[in-house]
């Protein structure tokens, strides 16, 4: 296999510029039930783009991106209210902390002291706890105009929050540059030794999210050669399994729906489908370095996802179970879309084979996630 960074994206066109460029907007999107105001910004390129991300959960709710012939469709699910969002979550575009995926039975030692953490996924703790980063209202603390607008939100997680030691203080920006990349940068401190995994949990489905039309059709590209296998409760066994042979090896395109129901493959199985951590480098890296490539060939839209994060987890919705009514006014379902989310790999704290989730005072962590915007120009052949 090539080098990450080698990897082929395919003959791919510029999206045609069809807004005119505006600083950005901010506004008031609702009110807590305690009286707090959850606010949005809308960031615009001037290239038909447009971010509007809000300070409950740090999310992105929409995504405004042309397809090939240049007409816009919002490509993120979400909501339309604030209510909806305090209701029934589910993640939506939310930024995850402070340790995102699973980590087993909620449970990791640290300096010789165990912590104790909320279980919310079956005897796991998932994405951070019960009220994690992206149950939070986050204070809005920049918002820049000019050629790359953005917006900077800030929380600050006080030590023993879900059961997590230190206090935590953490960043999130959003900035929409005009190549139509949207840049989202994690940055947290310490100020006792603790452990920190942050990502980005969009759902994105480039027919637009209220086009009815799953993702099952996408062309899918990871540039990795090994995956992590789980138990029966989505925890990492601890190895790194080459992924050749398998319904995991996406090292070429490969339509999604081709091997998301192998029954023959126990983690299928496991996962409903792909719900899994792929191992695109062995530790995180300097600079950003390609995690996947989705392309829609219906709608032309092609998405590559950068980030220096080491693993990416793959998720096609298959816990979405039509209980939810989105903003078009759909009810979203299993496969209507698929998140791609730059991390360390999951349960870390509890595999040192993994590398070390670990952050001391002093140090920064950061998660640099860059989503590239472009369609291809026609439809291609791809192994199925």
């Amino acid at each position: 296999m090539r080098g990450v960074g080698a990897v082929a994206l395919g003959a791919c066109a510029a999206i045609p510029a069809v807004a005119q460029a505006s600083e950005p907007v901010r506004t008031v999107f609702g009110t807590l039930p305690d009286g707090r105001t959850v606010e949005e910004v809308t960031l615009t390129n001037g290239k038909g783009v447009t971010a509007r991300v809000i300070s409950w959960g740090a999310l992105l709710r929409t995504l405004e991106v042309p397809d090939r012939a240049g007409k816009p469709a919002d490509i993120v699910l979400g909501y339309k209210d604030l209510a909806s969002y305090l209701d029934k979550p589910n993640y939506f575009g939310a930024s995850i902390g402070r340790y995102a995926n699973r980590i087993r039975a909620g449970r990791f030692t640290l300096d010789g002291q165990t912590y104790t953490l909320a279980t919310n996924d079956g005897p796991n703790a998932l994405h951070g706890g019960t009220a994690g980063l992206d149950k939070r209202l986050w204070t809005i603390t920049e918002v820049k105009g000019g050629a790359t607008p953005s917006v900077t939100l800030r929380y600050v997680s006080p030590d023993g929050e879900e059961g997590y030691p230190g206090t935590l203080t953490v960043t999130a920006t959003y900035a929409l540059d005009a190549a139509n990349t949207l840049t989202v940068t994690y940055q947290a401190t310490t100020d006792k030794p603790t452990i920190v995994n942050l990502t980005n949990h969009s759902f994105f489905n480039l027919a637009g999210e209220g086009s009815g039309r799953s993702i099952l059709d996408n062309i899918l590209t990871i540039p990795a050669e090994r995956y992590t296998p789980v138990d029966a409760t989505l925890i990492p066994t601890g190895e790194h399994v080459p992924v050749a042979g398998t319904p995991f090896d996406f090292r070429t395109p490969t339509v999604i729906g081709a091997r998301i129901r192998d029954g023959r493959d126990i983690q299928i199985v496991r996962g409903r489908g792909y719900d899994h951590n792929w191992v695109v480098t062995d530790k995180p890296t300097a600079e950003p370095h390609l995690m996947a490539r989705v392309e829609d060939p219906a709608s032309g839209r092609v998405l590559e996802v950068a980030s220096n994060q080491p693993g990416v987890q793959f998720y096609t919705g298959n816990f979405i179970d039509a209980t939810v009514v989105g903003k078009s006014g759909l009810v979203y379902r299993q496969s209507d879309a698929l998140a791609i989310e730059p991390e360390l790999f999951p349960d870390t704290p509890n595999q040192p084979a993994f590398g070390s989730a670990r952050l001391d005072p002093g140090a920064t962590y950061r998660n640099v996630i860059t989503y590239r915007f472009s369609t291809s120009s026609a439809h291609r052949t791809h192994e199925k």
